[in-house]
């Protein structure tokens, strides 16, 4: 029971504010009881001074008594399960908030150690399980001993010596889910964990079915369906049939506690030392006894199957974010987009090297920056501490020339936008696709910015327009398109530094000429960096680095870089044609006077 009570206290305070109304279902439960108590009372009366003596008279009474109480029990039953159900919901909604919350904050590495299923498990079932602990499991608690010390109380008022004959059988029910509830606990999270499992291959079965069909791969996923399901199958049987022998046993144990007191009850009647009446309420009492003492057995098996899941939330609210506001964050100011890195060290949790080996460089308002090299090089790197989802192990990053570290998160990331390689999509319209790069965006500034991507004229000749509804994986737009909706969507967001990681992955020639004018307007007048192994745009830069196993090996203009015949020179090999907005048109950039990109068309 040490894990039930370690358990228990770390998940308690999220019921404050709801403790109040847990007084008075409290309450509801202790009067039902009092009015179950009071209506066997009120038969045994009836039994005796009606039934048996035929009187009508001696009916009404005890009837009129026992029918008010039963509706008194009937409403305050009602109310009590009513704002039990209402306060257990809110236990839940409050606790997956505060864990989803949690997992917002967590760096990418923890979600490539956990499959998404597993974590869509311990959201839903191990939340619900941590309910059954906290809320329902104390209602259920204090039902149960109310109702059994009621009952007893009342058997003891019949009887005392038949009374205590028969509760000396009651600690076997204890002593019975003591003995299951070890092997139950394991059980549980055995199946949890089967249960995630079988998540985690249907939703990555269904995220890669093109990859599933054009390997012919149905049979082998199937058959990982299968191994995950017979898992779960083997652990929800063996969970079932725990149970089962618990209740068999106790039904066992609950049938010879009734038999002994109607044997007893038919030695006292017989010896004029009790009436029919009283027997059949003192039987009513021990019946009604049993059940509650059940109950609290089969409470200790719930709350340590509980545990299972208490463990597992465990896992990741102990998971520490890789980064956290300052204690002391500097007040908001108009970014200009220097950035600056200054010999900064980095390396993943768990890798064998550092990413990143005392990298510095610069970048002033306006430059555009391309960061290239092999994979797996460190170049995605500095878009992770950029835009901090990790703070470097040495050396230090800032912006305007304020660390990093000083600056909230919220602000940093109004400030520094993030155009990642994979074309990320949300389960919505486009025009919410497009809004989310700024909460609360007019339709005219959504149009706007989807006009400088580009995005515009194909996304009113959907049927629905804007309000065409788009997903993550969608066949309706092909790659270029979704990958401009990307764009409009960081052009509305409007910050002033752009970090663009591989803008044109994953597209085709014709595709990567199409988005590459929207980015061209994306990155005027915006500080960027732009992390690519396509270097058709190299010619643009300001600037090109270079970076290999972490370090920066060479840094210049294209025209320099090539000159020196070096690690860029490699990369770069004969350049192609410049990528342009159309096949027939020309785009030139130039230098504006802040230090910023224009666009013209010749």
């Amino acid at each position: 029971m040490r894990e039930v009570r370690r358990a228990f206290r770390r998940f308690w305070p999220l019921t404050r504010g709801d403790r109040g109304w847990l007084v008075v279902i409290v309450s509801c439960v202790v009067v039902s009881a009092l009015a179950e108590t009071a209506s066997i009372l009120l038969f045994a009366q009836l039994t005796d001074n009606a039934l048996k003596a035929g009187s009508l008279a001696a009916f009404w009474g005890p009837a009129g008594a026992w029918l008010g109480v039963a509706a008194l029990g009937a409403l305050v039953g009602y109310l009590g399960n009513s704002l039990a159900t209402w306060t257990a919901e809110r236990f839940v909604l409050r606790l997956r908030a505060g864990v989803f919350g949690h997992v917002q904050d967590l760096p990418p590495h923890f979600f490539q150690k956990h499959r998404q299923g597993d974590l869509v498990e311990r959201l839903t079932g191990d939340v619900e399980a941590i309910e059954q602990m906290v809320v329902s499991g104390v209602v259920g608690t204090v039902s149960a001993a109310f109702s059994a010390v009621f009952y007893a109380c009342a058997a003891l008022y019949l009887r005392w010596d038949l009374a205590l004959a028969t509760f000396v059988l009651a600690p076997l029910f204890l002593l019975a889910a003591r003995r299951f509830s070890g092997r139950i606990r394991q059980t549980s999270r055995d199946e949890r964990v089967a249960d995630g499992a079988i998540t985690s291959v249907v939703e990555e079965s269904l995220g890669n079915v093109v990859l599933t069909q054009a390997y012919n791969r149905r049979r082998d996923e199937e058959r990982r369906l299968d191994r995950e399901a017979r898992a779960w199958l083997r652990a929800s049987v063996r969970g079932a049939r725990l149970s089962e022998m618990y209740e068999q046993f106790v039904e066992v144990v609950e049938t010879v506690c009734v038999l002994t007191v109607i044997g007893l009850g038919v030695w006292e009647i017989s010896a004029g030392r009790m009436t029919l009446g009283q027997l059949l309420a003192f039987a009513a009492f021990v019946g009604y006894l049993y059940p509650p003492v059940r109950s609290l057995g089969r409470l200790g098996l719930t709350l340590t199957a509980a545990t299972a899941g208490a463990e597992r939330l465990g896992e990741i609210l102990d998971a520490e974010p890789a980064v956290t506001d300052p204690a002391e964050p500097v007040p908001a100011w108009p970014v200009r987009g220097w950035v600056g890195f200054h010999g900064v060290t980095f390396g993943y949790p768990g890798a064998h090297r550092a990413s990143l080996d005392e990298v510095s460089l610069t970048v002033a308002p306006g430059e555009l920056v391309i960061v290239t090299g092999p994979s797996g090089a460190g170049k995605s790197t500095l878009s992770k501490l950029l835009t901090r989802f990790y703070d470097p192990s040495a050396g230090v990053i800032c912006l305007d020339g304020v660390p990093l570290t000083d600056v909230p998160l919220e602000f940093l990331r109004e400030n520094v936008a993030l155009l990642p390689q994979e074309t990320l999509i949300l389960n919505g319209t486009i025009r919410e696709n497009i809004a989310c790069g700024r909460p609360g965006a007019s339709d005219a500034e959504i149009e706007r910015a989807a006009r400088s991507a580009a995005a515009h004229d194909f996304v009113t000749a959907l049927p629905e327009g804007y309000d065409t509804g788009i997903a993550p994986g969608t066949a309706a737009l092909s790659g270029g398109q979704l990958k401009r909706i990307t764009i409009a969507r960081a052009m509305l967001r409007g910050a002033p530094v752009l970090v663009l990681d591989e803008p044109t992955a994953g597209l085709d020639s014709v595709a990567a000429r199409q988005v590459v004018q929207p980015l061209r307007r994306l990155m005027s007048g915006r500080t960027t960096i732009m992390i690519t192994h396509d270097l058709s745009l190299a010619p643009d830069a300001d600037r090109i680095l270079v970076v290999d196993r972490g370090r920066l090996v060479e840094t210049g203009t294209h025209a320099e870089l090539v000159a020196r015949d070096g690690a860029y020179a490699r990369l770069a090999g004969p350049l192609p044609p410049a990528l342009t907005g159309r096949p027939d048109d020309t785009l030139t950039l130039g230098r504006r006077p802040a230090g910023g990109w224009s666009v013209s068309a010749t």
